[in-house]
């Protein structure tokens, strides 16, 4: 990780730390009952967030050369918009997607919106959080069937209940800027 990242991380670390992390009685998406709550998107959503996870998942990805990145929707879209315009801004342009629940029911009835990628190319997928990684292989799947590799996925915070384990069963691994042991301590 260059130094600025390193600078980002713990810029972005005091942002959801301050901004996004909450304590009480919470429903995750997984049904899961939990003391505690990281909404990322009040940070994702923000301009200084928005560019310190850009800015983060950029170098994460320096060395993978993806044709693209993105992720499931809400969660990644925040992330795709900012990533696209800092690789363009550094003259390195990233193109970026987005996969929604279900195939649009119009239109050309896409699932996944953005330049459209080439079969058998490859991706990096991303997300706010991941808990039991529903979401991203929910992506994987929808990716696979397109005949794109999926060179690994990255998150902003690994709640570590199961995601990484999830995502380890179709041969892609898990990568976070933060794992929620550290917001816990």
């Amino acid at each position: 990780m260059n130094p600025s990242a390193t600078q980002f991380k713990s810029q972005l670390f005091q942002l959801l730390k301050t901004q996004a992390f909450f304590k009480g009685k919470f429903i995750l998406s997984s049904g899961k009952e939990s003391s505690f709550y990281l909404d990322a998107r009040l940070v994702s959503l923000s301009a200084p967030g928005a560019y310190l996870i850009g800015s983060i998942m950029l170098d994460m990805i320096a060395q993978d050369r993806p044709d693209a990145i993105g992720g499931p929707t809400l969660g990644a879209d925040p992330m795709v918009g900012a990533i696209a315009s800092l690789s363009h801004q550094a003259g390195h342009p990233i193109n970026t997607f987005i996969i929604r629940k279900q195939p649009k029911a119009h239109g050309k009835q896409q699932q996944v919106e953005g330049p459209l990628l080439k079969e058998g190319g490859s991706v990096v997928i991303i997300d706010d959080v991941a808990t039991t990684g529903k979401a991203f292989v929910e992506s994987i799947e929808v990716l696979q069937k397109m005949n794109i590799k999926i060179k690994k996925a990255i998150c902003i915070i690994d709640r570590g209940e199961g995601a990484r384990e999830a995502l380890a069963k179709y041969n892609v691994p898990l990568e976070s800027i933060f794992a929620i042991s550290e917001f816990l301590q």
